[in-house]
C-alpha cells in the first residue's frame, strides 16, 4: 500500500480503525455508495444535546475507505452536530495527511455517510437543515 502513497496516518487508520462497528438503535444512520468502485459506508451516531456522544462504522472497500471512515469518526466525535456538518471530504483528507489524487472519492463518501447520519438524527428530531 506505501507504494500506493499512503501517508502513514491512513496506514495506521487502515490497519487500525477506530470505531469500527453497529450502534443499536442509533439516532442517526448514514449510508451511501459508489457503484462504480463498490465502497459502501454506513455511520451510526448517538447524540445527546445535539453532541455527537458514540459513533461507529461499517465499510465494505479498500484501504482508503476504511481509513476515511476511521478519521471521520474520530472527527466527529464530541462535535456538535452543525460543525460535524461541516466536515468536508479536503477536512478528512487532510487529517490523514492526503490521500492519492484517485482515492479522494473515499474522503467524500466518508464525510456524505456522516452528512446522512446528521441529516437522519436532525429529521428525527424533527430539525430542519
Amino acid at each position: 500500500m506505501a507504494q500506493i502513497g499512503y501517508s502513514k496516518k491512513v496506514l495506521d487508520h487502515f490497519t487500525n480503525p477506530r470505531n469500527v462497528g453497529v450502534i443499536d438503535a442509533p439516532d442517526g444512520h448514514g449510508k451511501v455508495g459508489n457503484p462504480v468502485c463498490g465502497d459502501l459506508m454506513e455511520i451510526f451516531i448517538k447524540v445527546k444535546d445535539d453532541i455527537i456522544t458514540d459513533i461507529k462504522f461499517r465499510t465494505f472497500g479498500c484501504g482508503s475507505a476504511i481509513a476515511t471512515s476511521s478519521m471521520v469518526t474520530e472527527m466527529a466525535k464530541g462535535m456538535h452536530v452543525d460543525e460535524a456538518l461541516k466536515i468536508t471530504r479536503n477536512d478528512v483528507a487532510d487529517e490523514l495527511e492526503g490521500l492519492p489524487p484517485k482515492k479522494m472519492h473515499c474522503s467524500n463518501l466518508a464525510s456524505d455517510a456522516l452528512h446522512e447520519a446528521v441529516k437522519d438524527y436532525k429529521g428525527k428530531m424533527g430539525n430542519k437543515l
